[in-house]
C-alpha cells in the first residue's frame, strides 16, 4: 500500500513543523507527505518544505486544497489518500493501522477516533465526538479521514464548498461503505475550542451543522462562521 498524507494549511507557523514531524517515521516506510498551502503570510511553506515530499500552492479553502494535493498524490499512483489537519498529530504507526483497518473491514474509507488536547472537558467533547461518528458513520477532518484512491475517484473528490466539506463527503462515501474506525487516536489542538469557549463553540458548530442538513447554504455558513469567530 502506497499512502500519502494530504495537509492543507493557512498561517500555521506555529504547528506545522510537529504536525509533519509526527509523519517522518511513516515517510521513511514510503508514505508520502504533501502540503497543499493557500497563500501564507507566514513562514508556514517554508518550514513545511524540509519535511514534505511535495509543496503545492492552490487557492485557499480546504477542500480545494484537498482536492489539489489529492491530485498530486493519485499522479504519484498512491493506493490511499490521508487527509490531515495542521494542528493534528497522528500516531507513529497511521499507515500500518490504516492498511490494517481497510485489509480486515474490507472498507473504503474512515478515520481514527480524536483526542483533543487541552483541559478534560475536552475529553468529554472527544468522546462524545467519537460516539457520534461510530454511529452515524459521519467523520471530521479533525479525525483524519483516509480513503482509497479508487473510492475518492469515485466520488470525485471534496465538493468545492467553504464549509462541511468533511460532512458532506461522509455522506457521500456511506454509499459506498461504512467507516473503518481506528480506536488509536489521532490528538488535535484544543485551541478553537480554548480561544471561543469550550461550550460556546460546541453549540456554535452544532447550529451551523443543524443549519447545513436542513439546506444553509455552506458559503454563507463559513461567513457566519467567521463573523462569530
Amino acid at each position: 500500500m502506497v499512502l500519502a498524507a494530504v495537509i492543507p494549511v493557512f498561517n500555521e507557523a506555529s504547528s506545522i513543523e510537529s504536525t509533519l514531524a509526527r509523519l517522518q517515521p511513516m515517510r521513511a516506510r514510503g508514505a508520502r507527505v504533501i502540503v497543499v498551502d493557500g497563500g501564507s503570510a507566514d513562514a508556514t511553506a517554508v518550514i513545511a518544505e524540509p519535511y514534505a515530499d511535495r509543496l503545492l500552492h492552490s487557492a485557499r479553502g480546504r477542500a480545494q486544497q484537498m482536492n489539489a494535493g489529492a491530485k498530486a498524490a493519485i499522479d504519484d499512483d498512491a493506493d490511499v489518500l490521508l487527509f490531515v489537519h495542521a494542528d493534528s498529530e497522528l500516531p507513529d504507526s497511521a499507515d500500518r493501522l490504516i492498511d490494517t483497518a481497510l485489509q480486515t473491514t474490507g472498507r473504503v474509507w474512515g478515520c481514527f477516533d480524536v483526542r483533543i488536547g487541552g483541559p478534560p472537558t475536552l475529553r468529554i467533547v472527544a468522546a462524545m465526538m467519537n460516539l457520534r461518528s461510530r454511529l452515524t458513520g459521519i467523520c471530521t477532518g479533525d479525525q483524519a479521514i483516509f480513503v482509497t484512491r479508487s473510492a475518492f475517484e469515485q466520488l470525485s473528490g471534496f465538493a468545492p464548498i467553504a464549509l462541511m466539506e468533511d460532512i458532506e463527503f461522509s455522506k457521500r462515501a456511506k454509499r459506498l461503505s461504512r467507516p473503518a474506525a481506528v480506536s488509536t487516536p489521532i490528538v488535535t489542538s484544543g485551541r478553537r475550542w480554548q480561544r471561543h469557549g469550550i461550550w460556546r463553540t460546541i453549540v456554535l458548530m452544532w447550529r451551523f451543522r443543524a443549519a447545513y442538513f436542513f439546506g444553509a447554504d455552506p458559503q454563507q455558513l463559513a461567513q457566519r462562521y467567521r463573523d462569530a469567530r
